[in-house]
């Protein structure tokens, strides 16, 4: 089993190689190949980029590519009206994207560790209100795609 640093660098180095790719037009045999010899594990201009779960790197971006159709539509129904996911940042997009396939399809990870992860990746890149956006939508999509998940776990916990 992976260490979690091991999957929170795998998320971070699958957002960015969806980022890269919606900016290149690359695929996505073309991104796992540069990303798995040139990226990860690897120091790249002064960044260290930490070793991650391969598999799971590999799985978070060939799952978003194989159901980007589905994970989109799922993600503009979590957005304010008139905000389409199309109109949203690319690297906000990718965030959404990879943490809206792990609701929808990786089951085997709490929703709460999803959208937790999410949110830490995007205060990698962000300091305003972006945290809070990706929080609120991917704890939307997670209680459409996993009903009573969320209020399961809230539920078993009480004041003292």
């Amino acid at each position: 089993m992976a260490k979690p640093a091991e999957r929170s660098a795998a998320r971070l180095a699958a957002v960015q190689a969806l980022y890269q790719m919606d900016l290149s037009g690359k695929g996505v045999i073309d991104a796992l190949a540069e990303f798995e010899a040139f990226w990860i594990g690897r120091e790249v201009e002064g960044i260290e980029f930490q070793p991650s779960d391969n598999e799971f790197f590999r799985n978070i971006l060939s799952g978003v590519v194989d159901n980007q159709r589905a994970i989109d539509v799922k993600i503009d129904k979590a957005l304010a009206a008139g905000w389409p996911l199309k109109r949203i940042e690319a690297v906000l997009r990718a965030i959404l994207r990879a943490g809206g396939y792990e609701l929808m399809y990786r089951k085997d990870v709490p929703a709460r560790v999803v959208i937790t992860e999410y949110v830490d990746v995007t205060h990698g890149f962000y300091s305003d209100d972006e945290p809070g956006l990706v929080n609120a939508v991917l704890d939307t999509l997670a209680r459409d795609v996993r009903a009573g998940e969320l209020e399961k776990k809230a539920a078993g916990h009480t004041k003292r």
